[in-house]
């Protein structure tokens, strides 16, 4: 919510490779795009305290994990050449200790790529290319994901899940929040289904009743033609492990072919 991006750009990198979906410019340039939806906001913000309670004790959950390791299935929409959406999914495995390390691997759909994040340098890795941008990094999780973003369209769509006070980003701008109930389908677990809206994006999360942790959320953006949803299921959650040491570099990512981190609509250069 904090972060109001079409994040599709994001992915769209042969050089990062983020998410691997290099496909979606051409597939999508030959498409004629279906006009955007009518979005019907509140002039004040309405926002249910029972929706707001429930925001802020997966806020808190998360917020209070020094560490954590959890399972991203994203899944993006863009047209067809019908106009008609097409569905393209991307898996990230996460990792992260509190305040200052992260490691997202991604083994596809796509070619394979991994970040790694120490504290120090952040580095974007493509293992099959075997080309490593790599460049200073700020001190903490919340500084690093936007200079990843600004420097290099680096963008995760779990961004609001591991940053230090989820619900300060979600909260940001918010023009609604709603308890629309509850489900026994999500993430093998009871969850309570509440939806938020900013002037940019709408978005249904599904939270966990007992454990407050998120399993899946699905967001719209209103100013993307055709409605397209992305949709990011969060598995496989653990809280406070034992992180092994060394888990936030890489020494082949080190010895790869350097290039510069930066916008994913640079060139990547020729392999020697």
């Amino acid at each position: 919510m904090g972060r109001d991006k079409i994040v599709k750009h994001s992915y769209l990198s042969s050089v990062l490779l983020v998410a691997g979906l290099c496909l979606l410019g051409a597939v999508g340039a030959a498409a004629q795009q279906p006009p955007a939806s009518v979005v019907a906001l509140p002039e004040t913000p309405q926002l249910e305290p029972k929706a707001i309670d429930i925001l802020k004790a997966m806020s808190a959950r998360l917020a209070a994990a020094h560490s954590m390791t959890f399972t991203a299935l994203t899944t993006y929409e863009s047209p067809a050449r019908t106009g008609q959406p097409l569905a393209y999914t991307t898996l990230s495995e996460v990792t992260l200790e509190r305040p200052d390390k992260l490691r997202v691997i991604t083994p596809g759909d796509g070619p394979r790529s991994e970040f790694y994040y120490d504290g120090k340098t952040m580095m974007a890795y493509s293992p099959e290319s075997g080309h490593v941008a790599i460049a200073p990094a700020p001190p903490t999780i919340d500084a690093m994901l936007a200079a990843a973003f600004k420097d290099a369209a680096i963008y995760y769509s779990f961004s609001d899940v591991i940053v230090a006070d989820p619900y300060k980003d979600i909260a940001d701008g918010l023009k609604l929040a709603f308890v629309v109930g509850q489900s026994r389908v999500v993430g093998g677990t009871v969850t309570d289904i509440v939806v938020v809206a900013n002037d940019t994006v709408q978005v249904e999360i599904w939270i966990g009743v007992e454990d407050k942790l998120p399993r899946m959320a699905r967001a719209t953006y209103f100013n993307e033609p055709g409605g397209f949803r992305h949709v990011v299921e969060l598995s496989d959650w653990h809280l406070d492990p034992a992180i092994p040491p060394g888990s936030f570099t890489s020494a082949a990512a080190a010895k790869a072919i350097h290039i510069d981190f930066a916008s994913p609509d640079e060139k990547l250069p020729p392999a020697n």
